[in-house]
């Protein structure tokens, strides 16, 4: 960020860009974005546009929570539909290699493969309650929808995870 931009934000804009712009790109990353920077950088430019049309200055890290939620799935859902037009025009390919076989066999991997099946909103309180350690209420907000929705996501997705486990071994 150049200094002149520095300082025509006194309000802690670039304390916030350099403080959580890494935290935001994985958060982008999980939830399935091949572009994980760009969403981020997206989401911190809305956020630059409207800073001073938001109620809470406190909530900006909860705007941009959202924003790059909201990116992503909608990002995820342009690419469903590329995919299925491409698919159309396309015979479907043989599997993955079979350094990909070993990579997936990984348990690590695994969990991951396991928490990109889930449904969208299922995986966004995933990676919102345990991989920033966000509470249910800062889900909530996050995500914009209510205190029992996230509840119930949590508990879905947990039991989807429990199964595809359970199901691998």
């Amino acid at each position: 960020m150049s200094e002149d931009l520095a300082e025509a934000a006194p309000d802690g804009y670039e304390a916030l860009f350099h403080g959580h712009f890494w935290g935001l790109v994985r958060l982008a990353r999980l939830l399935g974005a091949d572009d994980p920077e760009d969403v981020v950088q997206e989401a911190f430019v809305r956020l630059h546009r409207k800073r001073g049309g938001l109620r809470d200055q406190n909530a900006a890290l909860a705007y941009l929570r959202s924003s790059v939620c909201n990116a992503c799935r909608s990002r995820l859902r342009h690419l469903r539909i590329a995919r299925r037009r491409h698919a159309r025009m396309v015979e479907p390919s043989e599997s993955g290699s079979a350094e990909q076989s070993a990579v997936e066999h990984e348990m690590v991997r695994d969990l991951l493969a396991a928490v990109d099946g889930l449904a969208a909103r299922q995986r966004e309180v995933i990676v919102l309650r345990y991989w920033l350690d966000l509470n249910e209420r800062e889900t909530a907000e996050t995500m914009g929808i209510a205190l029992g929705t996230v509840k119930a996501h949590t508990a879905r997705a947990i039991a989807a995870l429990a199964k595809q486990v359970k199901d691998a071994t």
